[in-house]
């Protein structure tokens, strides 16, 4: 029997349809503002954390093997096929920018954009790929 944090996971998955609003507003406004600059990195960051915190209990109350890196647990849910191949490349690209986001807040982000419209799918899609997981693995 697993011990799946399910009221975890929706807690971290009830978040992203406002970081998806905010970087689709954040994506239409010409050039960028010193708010909205740091709207849309807020929200960048907010996506990864729960990229990889939701990852995390998937891995943990599923047994899945240890992950070594926030890459890694990409890699560990796309293997355990939480996630297809079409998400992996953006949540991989996506946890790339932790370290920009939070150990090089200084400067702007300028390296290793992801297109705003094609990250907001990927969350969306992520978010109910693991519902479905979920729901699968847990036969609900």
């Amino acid at each position: 029997m697993y011990y799946v944090n399910r009221e975890q996971i929706d807690l971290r998955l009830k978040v992203l349809p406002e970081i998806i609003q905010v970087l689709g507003s954040s994506e239409q406004t010409s050039g960028e503002d010193l708010l909205h600059r740091y709207a849309k990195e807020r929200a960048l960051h907010l996506a990864l954390e729960v990229v990889t915190d939701v990852g995390s209990y998937l891995i943990d109350g599923f047994i899945m093997r240890d992950a070594s890196s926030y890459e890694d647990i990409i890699d560990i849910i796309h293997d355990e096929k939480v996630i297809g191949d079409e998400l992996v490349a953006v949540l991989k690209e996506l946890v790339r920018l932790r370290k920009p986001l939070v150990q090089e807040y200084y400067g702007p982000l300028t390296e290793r954009r992801i297109g705003t419209s094609q990250l907001t799918t990927a969350l969306e899609q992520f978010a109910v790929k693991v519902q479905a997981y979920l729901d699968h693995e847990l036969a609900l």
